[in-house]
């Protein structure tokens, strides 16, 4: 398999007054091309300093990190947000949709960025809308949807630019039951078209969607195992 993250000794510092905080020690993981992740931890652990690093939203300390082939260790801010928005698609917990924009308008921003023009942008934002069950619903705006469909407005629009990677941060955490398995079953539609996903939760019933469980502790990998339920359902069907 083709690695697609490399992290490596992977550190980060911060310093506050006379303190200073190492909320990541010394971090090394490796992910292929199409592997599904649950990084999980307690409160402290390191996991939300990870995840901002692994999506290019802070830089280590120390470490190496490769993206894509990609060195983004030490890119400035500017660099960072390009390899963000070609690379990198992100599900929030909050769904961070703009309020006053439409369901259309939400998916399609990424490709404003990306300098697309705007009948293509509509063309593939209601394209992307349609694939997650949402293609009648491209005028509405976030407060006229549900908490589950405007998720799925934010799994379409961290899918408009085709990224390397899905980041997920706790998408579940503000839905219930029964709209939490309706999106952990579209992540898992999404992974096995061939994305990679790498999913943030601290919900075991969550992570066991997952193929593969990261757990941290104390700014370090504690375990980093294969989800063995999945696994032998993979081996049963082949």
């Amino acid at each position: 398999m083709e690695p697609l993250i490399t992290i490596d000794d992977i550190g980060r510092k911060y310093v506050i007054g006379a303190e200073v905080i190492h909320a990541l020690k010394s971090v090394s993981l490796t992910i292929n091309k199409g592997e599904f992740v649950a990084l999980m931890g307690p409160s402290g652990s390191g996991k939300s300093t990870l995840m901002n690093i692994l999506g290019c939203l802070d830089t280590p300390t120390k470490g190496k990190y490769v993206l894509n082939n990609i060195d983004v260790s030490h890119m400035t801010d500017d660099d960072l947000a390009e390899v963000r928005n070609k690379e990198i698609g992100f599900v929030f917990q909050t769904f961070n949709l703009l309020p006053r924009n439409s369901a259309l308008d939400n998916v399609a921003l990424p490709l404003v960025y990306s300098g697309v023009n705007k009948a293509n942008r509509e063309l593939r934002a209601k394209q992307a809308l349609e694939n997650v069950g949402l293609g009648h619903r491209v005028d509405h705006k976030p407060n006229e949807l549900s908490g589950g469909q405007r998720q799925r407005v934010a799994v379409a629009r961290a899918l408009i630019n085709n990224p390397s990677i899905i980041l997920a941060d706790e998408p579940t955490g503000n839905l219930d039951t029964k709209t939490s398995v309706e999106i952990m079953g579209l992540l898992e539609d999404i992974h096995s078209k061939g994305n990679t996903i790498i999913l943030v939760t601290h919900e075991e019933d969550i992570a066991l969607h997952a193929h593969r469980i990261v757990r941290m502790r104390d700014g370090l990998i504690e375990k980093d195992y294969l989800n063995e339920h999945i696994a032998k359902v993979e081996r049963a069907v082949v």
